[in-house]
């Protein structure tokens, strides 16, 4: 119940503030209106299917969720340098309790953007079928990566630091190196070896694996992002732990 109503506390303070509503939900669907009208000037004889929406839908999907690392970094390292936390840290939560806190709210957003991104694609060409569902919980799922990695920086960093390592430096890495704007196959080297190392990509083929009912090639991706996971997610509860447990909060 504790871990319930810390996160039901979490999800206003985020819920508070518009900018996170925009960058959460709304500004998705404005690069998917951008980009298909980009597609749709592309004549004929030149047209490719990089701005096609079965690329889109997938690639833009997660990118929505790296927002989620902004949200939680900036949540945290909040709590870090105020009253707030320090009280709690005198309850019976633990480590683990906190970051469940701070988690769960995240994975509501996630699905809440999953869901008005990939429905929002249905309507500029992607086929609405019983797939669609199972890709936004996939896209949720995946989310955790981002979680992970905005309460790993919001445990370690001040509020200023987070904004610009988790919002303009991981949401730029997420962007590029996942083949959301420039498909990796096409640039190929030593970039496209560095994407297949880090998840972002992988996070990308998942969620288009599923779309397209390819359940067997989505298992291998999604293995490595949900490694890449459990060890952040690990990292972020160690980190806090010391935290509580006597370093400055």
């Amino acid at each position: 119940m504790r871990i319930f109503l810390f996160a039901k506390r979490n999800a206003k303070e985020v819920l508070r503030d518009p900018i996170n509503l925009f960058f959460g939900l709304g500004f998705p669907l404005i690069l998917l209106v951008l980009l298909s009208i980009i597609n749709a000037s592309i004549p004929p004889e030149a047209h490719n299917t990089m701005f096609s929406i079965e690329n889109l839908a997938p690639g833009l999907a997660m990118f929505g969720t790296a927002f989620m690392a902004l949200f939680a970094g900036l949540l945290l390292s909040k709590d870090r340098t105020s009253s707030f936390l320090m009280r709690l840290f005198a309850s019976p939560m633990t480590s683990l309790d906190f970051i469940l806190g701070y988690t769960l709210p995240m994975l509501v957003m996630a699905f809440a953007q999953a869901t008005i991104t990939l429905l929002a694609s249905c309507i500029v060409g992607l086929e609405l079928n019983a797939n669609l569902l199972l890709a936004i919980v996939v896209t949720t799922l995946t989310s955790l990566l981002f979680v992970g990695f905005g309460l790993l920086f919001g445990s370690l960093l001040n509020e200023k630091a987070v904004s610009g390592i988790c919002g303009a430096l991981l949401t730029n890495v997420a962007a590029w190196l996942s083949g959301v704007f420039i498909p990796i196959d096409l640039i190929g080297g030593a970039f496209k070896k560095a994407a297949e190392i880090l998840p972002f990509y992988h996070s990308v083929q998942t969620i288009r694996a599923v779309l397209g009912g390819n359940f067997d090639e989505m298992l291998p991706h999604l293995i490595i992002v949900l490694g890449y996971t459990v060890v952040i997610f690990i990292l972020a509860i160690i980190v806090f732990h010391h935290k509580m447990s006597g370093d400055n909060a």
